[in-house]
């Protein structure tokens, strides 16, 4: 669409050239001082394509309830202060679509990284946030973003083995890439995210830190239909039993797992049922009293087994180790009542997903030419110091910057 219009708007231009056009709208942004430097020790230029030798395609994602209500979010209406002087009109801007697989707060930092980027670079964003993890809900959105001829789409797929027919239709009307859960399959361009396994196994060592004589454990997350949630598990089993690196292994659910003094119980799957998912935590308390650790890698997941811990009277006694950076779970950390969680950039991925799309949609082809993944990598979240090195951030220091960037300044 955006290119239609530049054709247009370039014989419209000589038929007003005597009096100009322009547009005086001023940007939405959620924070005009938001910047990508130091959340991770890292800058925009951090964000950059991985080698593809190296690449295991994995993702992320799924979370704790936003408090948002609208789950599309209004677009930026435009800017008169456009840093990004490469598109052919500055009349015209591009629209990109951004779709999260839920409704969360890891998809609210998200949201205001993409809203970021949009201010920051001139063009619109539409945020779509299925109401629920039925793949028909983001089929739904993916539609109405083709049929309103958007000139980007950056999709986190809800169930990529069974969702390659609609990703390869939205490849064909516009520019497609995913972020935070791959689609490997598909004719998707590229993926902004993490390596998930790789996280996994960071996870795995905050399990074996809680953990060093080994003990048992149980993983909740919200489904396994997502590739981001497998490699996020298997690289926990991986870490735990001494495996080689294999993003590709896979431990099927539904017995036990057993290796180096560690006993994977089970690993109990929610839904996205924030009920469930504490509900799942209760009862696997009252099964495993002697239990050593539980494990949560969704955002949600941390937050709901800590409230189970704490009806149970067992905060301390069974270790929590958690994903992502929801406000409980970090927190929790403060407290003592959690050894760490395993963060992504959920910022970063909504700003570089804008920023790649709105590019394209200028028409840089170089984009995804070097690799098509481009890598934003996990931490470690403690309540120790930042280590660089050890990929560790201290949880004070990571809070107040996640904060600046949700515009939140030192509220707690």
């Amino acid at each position: 669409m955006f290119q239609k219009l530049i054709a247009f708007s370039a014989v419209f231009a000589l038929a007003i050239a005597s009096i100009g056009c322009g547009n005086d709208e001023t940007a939405q942004s959620a924070n005009g001082d938001l910047s990508s430097k130091n959340l991770f020790d890292d800058s925009n230029d951090a964000a950059k394509p991985a080698d593809k030798g190296s690449e295991d395609s994995g993702q992320p994602s799924g979370n704790a309830k936003s408090d948002t209500s609208d789950a599309s979010s209004q677009k930026p209406t435009g800017s008169e202060n456009v840093p990004d002087s490469s598109s052919p009109d500055d009349t015209v801007k591009p629209t990109i679509g951004f779709v999260t697989n839920g409704i969360a707060s890891f998809w609210v930092i998200a949201e205001a990284g993409a809203r970021a980027a949009a201010a920051e670079l001139g063009v619109n964003v539409e945020v779509r946030m299925p109401p629920s993890p039925e793949v028909e809900n983001q089929k739904r959105m993916l539609e109405e973003l083709v049929t309103l001829e958007v000139d980007g789409v950056a999709v986190s797929p809800i169930d990529p083995d069974n969702q390659n027919d609609l990703l390869n239709m939205v490849a064909e009307n516009t520019n497609l890439i995913t972020h935070d859960s791959d689609a490997p399959k598909s004719n998707r361009l590229g993926y902004v995210g993490m390596s998930n396994y790789s996280a996994g196994r960071m996870c795995g060592e905050l399990v074996k830190e809680a953990l060093p004589d080994g003990g048992s454990l149980i993983i909740f997350v919200g489904r396994l239909e997502q590739l981001n949630a497998r490699q996020r598990r298997q690289g926990v089993i991986d870490e735990l039993l001494g495996r080689d690196f294999d993003p590709d292994r896979f431990d099927k659910p539904g017995s036990v797992i057993e290796g180096k003094g560690y006993q994977i119980l089970s690993t109990r799957t929610d839904n996205f049922d924030f009920a469930k998912a504490k509900s799942l935590a209760e009862d696997a308390i009252v099964a495993h009293p002697d239990l050593g650790a539980m494990v949560g890698l969704f955002a949600y997941n941390p937050p709901n087994i800590l409230e189970a811990l704490k009806t149970a009277d067992k905060l301390g006694q069974i270790k929590l180790i958690g994903f992502d950076e929801a406000d409980e779970t970090l927190q929790a950390i403060k407290d003592g009542h959690c050894v760490g969680t395993v963060v992504q950039d959920p910022w970063m991925y909504g700003y570089k997903s804008v920023e790649l799309l709105a590019k394209m949609a200028r028409g840089d082809d170089s984009v995804f030419k070097a690799s098509d993944f481009v890598d934003i990598p996990a931490r470690k979240v403690i309540a120790g110091k930042t280590d660089e090195a050890k990929k560790t951030a201290n949880v004070d220091e990571f809070w107040t910057i996640l904060k600046q960037r949700l515009g939140k300044g030192d509220k707690e």
